[in-house]
């Protein structure tokens, strides 16, 4: 009789369930480290840190809108010390041109004296790019930082060079001095995965961010993952399961701000003006999916859908000149939507 003969079958489902739930905690433990190595420096803001690691985990960018001085240079640069990954920052104003951040061509002497061209790489050449004020810039600047996110890839010439994984861009903007400023288009904004707001902390949060400046004591950032371990983060996360109905809902979610369905609700009819294209219903699953993994799950559920979707719809959504008169803006439109799809859902 050979080794394997009268084997019960489900052995080895039971072996595999077993090193899924130990890989699921290992990457759980892992996750929840770097949040603790975040804290060490950045007081609060336990919503933008969660958002900011799910689009690193899920391999998109993230677009952070807040007024200065709020950390958000800090979260990026200190997330670089507990991740062991090269960081970047690009000031971007207006007179910042495409080369500056993508790099150029430049001529020098090889070792026989003859002129050769070299490619100089630029700011983009990093696994953490910190666009500060993104929006500042000009169209053709935006356009250069928008091509890599999109492709990994910058093309000097006939070359094409491949940015190194993981690459994350984390885009910042100012709600306020708007003026000289060039907002982000659309199409452009839909290459974020989330855009999330950041808030002014709390009067306890800023107590404890006095007290550190106070006692003028650099916190200790240890290493908590590396690239490699991201890359098996990101492998245990593509194993979450997605039930039909969970699929279903961030559907209906994305197809309810579409002004143009017939099954729309009004709402969206009145004050919306374009809707989510399909990459919003991809971006609620994936960003999903990584929420599920960091509360220690291997399902994605409707609440991890409900938890995601402002930040992964906000910037979606385009409202019409009704909206804005009548004072409404995308987190209310948003907020009435996510409830009235909800309530459907938990009726069906």
């Amino acid at each position: 009789m050979g080794v394997g003969a009268g084997r019960d079958p489900r052995v080895l489902p039971y072996n595999m369930l077993v090193a899924s739930e130990a890989s699921l905690q290992q990457a759980v433990s892992r996750l929840n480290q770097v949040r603790t190595e975040i804290a060490k420096v950045i007081v609060g803001q336990d919503d933008v840190v969660e958002g900011v690691l799910i689009c690193l985990i899920a391999s998109g960018h993230v677009l952070l809108e807040g007024v200065p001085g709020l950390g958000k240079t800090t979260l990026l640069r200190t997330l670089a010390r507990a991740l062991q990954l090269k960081y970047s920052r690009i000031q971007f104003t207006p007179d910042l041109m495409p080369a500056d951040i993508v790099g150029s061509m430049i001529m020098e002497n090889d070792e026989h004296g003859s002129k050769v061209l070299r490619f100089q790489p630029g700011p983009i050449f990093a696994n953490l790019v910190l666009a500060d004020e993104i929006n500042r810039a000009t169209p053709k600047t935006q356009s250069a930082l928008l091509e890599a996110m999109q492709e990994r890839t910058v093309t000097s010439g006939n070359t094409t060079h491949q940015l190194e994984a993981p690459f994350l861009v984390m885009a910042t903007q100012n709600p306020i001095e708007m003026e000289g400023t060039y907002p982000l288009p659309e199409a452009q904004l839909d290459r974020f995965l989330m855009k999330i707001l950041v808030t002014y902390p709390s009067r306890a949060e800023l107590g404890r961010i006095v007290e550190r400046t106070i006692a003028r004591e650099e916190a200790h950032v240890n290493p908590a993952l590396d690239a490699e371990s991201i890359k098996d983060v990101r492998a245990v996360c593509r194993e979450v399961m997605v039930a039909p109905h969970v699929q279903d809902f961030a559907i209906e979610l994305v197809m309810a701000t579409q002004p143009d369905e017939k099954d729309a609700p009004e709402l969206a009819k009145k004050y919306i003006r374009y809707g989510s294209s399909p990459r919003g219903a991809q971006a609620l699953v994936e960003c999903g999916r990584v929420l599920a993994l960091m509360r220690g799950r291997f399902h994605l559920s409707v609440e991890d859908i409900r938890t995601v979707a402002a930040a992964v719809l906000r910037h979606r959504v385009i409202l019409n000149f009704d909206a804005h008169a009548d004072g409404q803006t995308p987190e209310t439109v948003l907020a009435s939507i996510i409830r009235g799809v909800t309530a459907h859902a938990s009726a069906a």
